[in-house]
Order: structure tokens, then C-alpha cells, then sequence
């Protein structure tokens, strides 16, 4: 456990010394991250076709890059890095798919994910990443934060008290936003079938 909160620590240590300019940082904040960012990736692949054209390791690398590159990033911790990493794969993979979509003539080929136990009770398990991020798009009109909870447990797998600390409110607050997101997910969800 002390192991741990070393790791984390040292991790939110190199992040600030990013966030504080210093180039030479990113360099050093991919060996400690990596695998926390492939695990995202991979849990996100979880969920994908298997015919899907984009590899894990390219989506890590594409996100990575985008992070890192960030004119003035602010990074808070460790948990908030992997929270706007999990939201840029997000998007990455929204794009792609909406790319793929569009080479398609009639643009019938739409890429279906599995969807996380806690939204499996929609009428089946696989539902359309697109339908996905447009379900979570109307979300954020209604409520910025409930949406920002999927987010970050659905697509980047954190914990409630991981999430809590991200946006600052309480586990509590988490567990309530994530209650009512996923019922406001599975009807809408439902509703596009």
C-alpha cells in the first residue's frame, strides 16, 4: 500500500514539473503511466469489434501525445491524468469510428461496443459507440457532472473515490450521479434500439 501511494505521488510530482514546463518531464511521465494508460486502452478494446482498426497501443500513443503536448496543462494528480486521458481515448475512438462511418457508402458499418456491467440491462449488451457518445452528449446538457461520472467509470475505469477526487465532490455524490446517469443511460439507450 505505502508502495503505492509513493508511486502515486511521485507520478503527480512529475506532472506538476509537466504542467510547470519542464519538457524533459514527459519523457519521464510515459514509463509510469504507460501501463495504467494501456489498461484504460485495453478496457476500452474490451468493448470494441474485434475487426476494429485501430490498435490498443496506437490509441494509447495518440492520446499520450495529445496530453503531453497540451500548451499549459494543469494536472492536479495522478487520477485527474488518467481521467482526461480516459475522455481523450474517448473522443479518439468517437472519431474514428465517425470516420470509418463516414468511408462506408450509405455509412451502414457502425462500430458496436459492449457496455459495462452497470449498463448492461439495456435491451441487449452491445450498443453502438456512436449512439454511446450521443447518449453522454445530451447527458452533459442535463447535467455536466453526472456525465463526467460515466465518463470516467465507464470509459476510464476509475473508482468512485478515484472519480470523487477528479471533481472534487464526495463519494457520496459520486455514487448518487452514478446511480441516476446509469438509468438515464440505459432509457435513452433503450429508446435508440
Amino acid at each position: 500500500m505505502e508502495e503505492r501511494a509513493g508511486h502515486v505521488e511521485y507520478v503527480t510530482g512529475v506532472l506538476a514539473q509537466l504542467s510547470a514546463g519542464d519538457s524533459a518531464a514527459a519523457e519521464r511521465l510515459l514509463p509510469l503511466v504507460y501501463a495504467e494508460l494501456r489498461a484504460l486502452a485495453g478496457h476500452y478494446f474490451k468493448k470494441q469489434r474485434s475487426d476494429h482498426t485501430l490498435q490498443p497501443t496506437a490509441l494509447v500513443h495518440e492520446a499520450y501525445l495529445r496530453l503531453v503536448g497540451q500548451e499549459h496543462p494543469e494536472w492536479r494528480s495522478r487520477a485527474h491524468f488518467l481521467a482526461v486521458a480516459a475522455t481523450a481515448m474517448r473522443q479518439i475512438l468517437i472519431n474514428h469510428a465517425r470516420d470509418r462511418k463516414a468511408e462506408k457508402r450509405g455509412g451502414s458499418d457502425r462500430h458496436r461496443i459492449t457496455l459495462d456491467r452497470a449498463l448492461a440491462a439495456v435491451k441487449s449488451d452491445v450498443v453502438d459507440v456512436i449512439d454511446l457518445d450521443d447518449s453522454i452528449s445530451r447527458l452533459f446538457a442535463l447535467s455536466e457532472r453526472q456525465a463526467r461520472v460515466v465518463e470516467l467509470r465507464v470509459f476510464g475505469g476509475l473508482t468512485v473515490e478515484e472519480a470523487a477526487h477528479v471533481l472534487g465532490v464526495g463519494p457520496t455524490t459520486i455514487k448518487s450521479d452514478w446511480q441516476f446517469a446509469k438509468a438515464w443511460l440505459k432509457r435513452e439507450l433503450a429508446a435508440s434500439n
